[in-house]
This record gives C-alpha cells, sequence and structure tokens, in this order.
C-alpha cells in the first residue's frame, strides 16, 4: 500500500486549522482538541495511555477511542494496584467481555504492566520514569502529517527502559505514540489550533468558543 500523502492542517466548519486528522469523525476531534498533546499527570492516567497504546498496536485508534468507556470499567479505572492483583478469572472475564479488544497477549501485558508499575514506585514511579523522556524546548513543530515520527532515539531509549523494570507489549512505536498522549511530546502541525504550550490551554479553549460563536451567527444560527 502507499504511504497517505503529506497533508498540513485542515480548516474545520468551525473555523479552526487542525491536525488532518483530527476533524473528523466526532470521536477523534473531540481527543485531538481536549486531550492529545495534552499534560496528564498521576499513576494511573499514565498507566491508561501505555495500556491504551498497547492495545492499540495493529489496530485503528478510533476502535480502542470507541472502546475506552468499557476499557476503563473493565481494568477497574486503570489503577495499577487493583490490575496488578488480577488472576484468573479476572483475565477470564477480560477475554469474555466484547467491549474491550480481546486480545490474550495484551491482556496478559496489561496485568503484568500493573505489576511492573507498582514496582516501579520505589525507583520514583512511571510518570517520572516517562517525563524524563519529554521533548527537549524549542524541537520545531511539524509542518506535515509526514513530519511526524513513528518513533524516535528517545521513543527507541524508553522502550528499552520500560522492558529493563519489566514492562512488555510497549516497543519503540507504542513509546512514542505514549509520549504524545500524555502531552510529553506536542506533534500538532504547526497552525494547527492546538499547537503551542499545554498551559495555554484556557486560552486556546476560548478561542476555539468564540471562532464556534462566530461561524453560528455567520450561518444564522
Amino acid at each position: 500500500m502507499a504511504p497517505a500523502p503529506a497533508a498540513g492542517p485542515v480548516l474545520g466548519a468551525d473555523g479552526l486549522a487542525r491536525c488532518p486528522w483530527g476533524d473528523a469523525p466526532a470521536d477523534y476531534r473531540a481527543y485531538h482538541d481536549d486531550e492529545w498533546g495534552r499534560p496528564v499527570t498521576g499513576e494511573a492516567a499514565f498507566f491508561e495511555r501505555l495500556t491504551l497504546e498497547a492495545f492499540q498496536s495493529g489496530l485503528s485508534w478510533l476502535t480502542v477511542l470507541r472502546k475506552r468507556p468499557a476499557f476503563r470499567a473493565a481494568f477497574a479505572g486503570f489503577d495499577p494496584e487493583v490490575v496488578a492483583g488480577f488472576g484468573d478469572d479476572d483475565r477470564a472475564r477480560l477475554l469474555a467481555d466484547a467491549g474491550i479488544v480481546r486480545n490474550r497477549a495484551k491482556v496478559d501485558a496489561a496485568v503484568a504492566n500493573a505489576r511492573a508499575v507498582l514496582a516501579l514506585r520505589d525507583r520514583g514511579g512511571l510518570e517520572a520514569l516517562l517525563r524524563r523522556y519529554a521533548e527537549e524546548p524549542g524541537r520545531p513543530a511539524p509542518r506535515t502529517t509526514a513530519d511526524v515520527p513513528a518513533s524516535t532515539d528517545a521513543s527507541r531509549a524508553l522502550a528499552r527502559e520500560l522492558k529493563r523494570h519489566g514492562l512488555v507489549f510497549v516497543g519503540p512505536t507504542t513509546a512514542y505514540s505514549t509520549l504524545q498522549a500524555t502531552g510529553l511530546v506536542d506533534d500538532h502541525l504547526d497552525g494547527c489550533w492546538c499547537r503551542g504550550d499545554p498551559v495555554r490551554a484556557e486560552v486556546r479553549a476560548d478561542a476555539r468558543i468564540g471562532a464556534r460563536v462566530s461561524v453560528s451567527r455567520s450561518s444564522g444560527g
């Protein structure tokens, strides 16, 4: 299959420019605008994103995104202490749950990784480990989708470090996707309304609301 052509930001019906994948469908738009590239805090939040990115391997992200509520219910809100205690009955329950991705290797990896996350607490924790691989300040913004890598030297090093600490099913691509999903890498394209310092989220949100009001008025709504 030929690679998709490089694309820059696209202008949405609300007048805001977005990364092309984040304009539609609505599930993607909400995730792009409100979550992707935004910082998260706390062990459970980092564990959730790492786990979901691992489950996404070989599938579309949209599939996992739409199943996320079921994943959260099935995995106890991604509380690593609870997931680490999952036994054979829980494994059978998860593999019978049509609401999630029923992949035996990925389910087993999630439980093993929860146990590894608990062990990491004595070394600073999962969050601190991932933060060491955040992008360097001043990194140029990608201009098109072709400028967004699938993995980097940092994600390859992170994958090795995670493996050293006992985490599985987390290769360089999954590691990089996790950095993106946790806001440790900002791969919003140059010109995307979400691009920039995440602490300015409120300002960008206000701009988005203003643009929507403007579009509504111009359409007579």
